[in-house]
């Protein structure tokens, strides 16, 4: 199994305080403090409630996807339903390659999914291509949750805080790999499902699940700067095998997520993106609408909350 290069960052997390994921917040001091962080948000002119952009560590890690290796096990899909609890049958169950007649996108279920492309000169050999969430260095999620749940670390993941989440979804329309999933089945929880890097894993010093389980090493783990370097020197030593081009390297801003193939990236799925992020733009957009509604959105904020005071008050 190829190692990964340099040594996995062990990441603390912060302990997050309030209620379970998923667990809306109804009682009358809880009401409060959501009205109260909304105010602050909207005094300073901020959309996103609670987060600034993070500055990236140069130690922060990613994941190389070498396409020319790839052989479509799905055992990467196996491993990903493990690592994060979902619902999955055996191992064996992934030699299914009827799934391949239909392009899919990460499912609640399914975070990590890989497509088969055939190959329009012979139809004889097929790149498959394992994707999910890319990690972006200027996330256009993170910009566009108006409340924090998404947040870019410093270690160069994207996470997601389902206990801050208000189920708008600007997170997936923000998405310019369209790699966000909603679970539209949960009516009383519902959650913007994601791959977290792994970061539970990570941690603790262990790689993604899905790189540790590659039996033919087509995905490399470790600091994206150091990856990147190594994407360019297997594609010079290797001319005839690889197209010039690392994806992710710059794409929307650049990526955590990283790849090498032997044919145009336009032909096996992946977005034409300019190199500035579109968080850029959202940024820029959210800035200026909520500092003109400043001052009729906070009134409406003191209503609200007067007025739902008021009511419990007299159920009372």
């Amino acid at each position: 199994m190829r190692e990964s290069l340099g040594e996995p960052r062990r990441v603390s997390l912060p302990v997050l305080d309030g209620p379970a994921i998923g667990q809306p917040t109804t009682d009358r001091r809880g009401f409060v403090k959501l009205t109260g962080a909304a105010m602050v948000a909207l005094a300073t002119g901020s959309a996103s409630a609670g987060h600034e952009r993070v500055d990236l560590s140069d130690e922060r890690m990613g994941v190389l996807v070498d396409l020319t290796e790839c052989v479509g096990c799905r055992r990467c899909e196996f491993a990903c339903a493990e690592a994060n609890q979902n619902p999955h049958g055996k191992l064996e169950d992934y030699d299914d390659q009827s799934v391949f007649e239909h392009r899919r996108r990460p499912t609640p279920e399914s975070l990590s999914v890989v497509n088969r492309f055939e190959d329009p000169a012979d139809g004889k050999t097929p790149v498959f291509t394992k994707i999910q969430c890319m990690h972006c260095e200027h996330a256009p999620c993170v910009s566009a949750c108006l409340v924090g749940a998404m947040e870019k670390q410093a270690d160069g993941s994207v996470t997601y805080d389902a206990s801050k989440c208000i189920g708008c979804r600007y997170c997936m329309m923000a998405c310019p790999f369209e790699r966000l999933a909603y679970e539209f089945d949960n009516a009383l929880t519902p959650r913007v499902r994601k791959c977290q890097l792994c970061q539970h894993r990570t941690k603790v010093g262990q790689m993604p699940a899905c790189v540790e389980i590659c039996p033919v090493e087509a995905l490399t783990y470790g600091k994206r700067d150091e990856l990147v370097k190594y994407a360019h020197e297997l594609i010079a030593a290797n001319p005839e095998r690889y197209v010039d081009h690392v994806y992710g390297e710059t794409e929307g801003g650049g990526t955590s997520w990283l790849y090498v193939a032997d044919r145009p990236f336009a032909e096996l799925g992946f977005p034409d993106l300019k190199t500035r992020s579109r968080a850029e733009t959202t940024e820029a957009i959210q800035h200026g609408i909520f500092q003109g509604f400043i001052a009729p959105i906070a009134l409406a904020s003191v209503l609200t909350g007067f007025n739902f005071l008021t009511k419990r008050g007299h159920k009372a």
